[in-house]
């Protein structure tokens, strides 16, 4: 493994805010440049995701991480943002790397940032491989638990909810926004290679979530299951290290088939 560092990055979105991001890179020149979304209400920052990617910059790939709108160290306001906008950041993020230093090869997307990755992959051309970490196999299932977490989300047009003991106000605008989405037929349509990890004691996305996902995409597929693992990789902290050697392993087959 190469020695790594890490550059603190801004960019911005279509609608001019200033999103955070921390790029990781290789001492040397990378490999290949990859993306890495964060989950719902997570940011950049999540231990597992810092850790996965500083570890695929040992081995050599240059990985973004950035904070979606409203979250983090990015601007905006995140009562405003949907599964709409997480998919323009993601864009963003895209042509930030396009512009300032190579088109990326590689996505890396952990629960709702990995749907975004899913719905995003076919338009962005560089991509050769993708990887989603205890991903849904459809954005009505968070639609759903939100709904029930707090009824006035639709009701009332607004309401709060705690998630990992912060409370987000949330508007039904992002309800509307999840339903109206089809990620199975984005799944269908999928012809990258895609790599997918699954806890099975997910207490937030049944394991069920990466049978279905498994089932439905396009293009090589390879699933790995992390044995009483949980949803943001906590109880074996170990898993992190495995992942990132796993997406070094298997994106090293396709990047050399360039």
């Amino acid at each position: 493994m190469t020695m790594r560092r890490s550059e603190r990055v801004n960019f911005k979105n279509p609608n001019g805010i200033t999103l955070s991001g921390i790029l990781d890179l290789p001492e040397h020149s990378p490999i290949a440049y990859g993306i890495f979304c964060h989950c719902f209400t997570c940011t950049k920052d999540l231990k597992a995701i810092v850790r996965i990617s500083r570890r695929l910059a040992e081995h050599g790939l240059a990985i973004l991480r950035f904070d979606f709108t409203g979250l983090g160290n990015s601007q905006g306001d995140f009562s405003e943002t949907n599964f709409d906008t997480n998919c323009q950041d993601l864009q963003a993020a895209y042509n930030f790397l396009a512009d300032h230093h190579q088109p990326p090869g590689l996505l890396v997307g952990h629960s709702l940032g990995g749907a975004a990755m899913i719905h995003m992959a076919h338009r962005l051309k560089s991509i050769r491989g993708l990887v989603t970490i205890a991903s849904p196999s459809s954005t009505q299932h968070l639609a759903d638990h939100l709904s029930q977490e707090n009824p006035a989300i639709v009701e009332q047009g607004q309401g709060v909810v705690t998630i990992g003991g912060r409370s987000y106000l949330l508007k039904k605008q992002l309800i509307d926004n999840l339903r109206g989405h089809d990620l199975v037929s984005s799944l269908e349509q999928l012809r990258l290679p895609h790599l997918i990890f699954h806890p099975d004691a997910d207490e937030t996305l049944p394991y069920w979530h990466a049978e279905k996902m498994y089932e439905l995409t396009g293009g090589p597929k390879s699933m790995i299951t992390l044995d009483h693992s949980d949803h943001l990789l906590v109880k074996r902290p170990e898993d992190v290290g495995f992942v990132a050697d796993m997406i070094h392993r298997w994106y090293e087959r396709y990047q050399q088939s360039e």
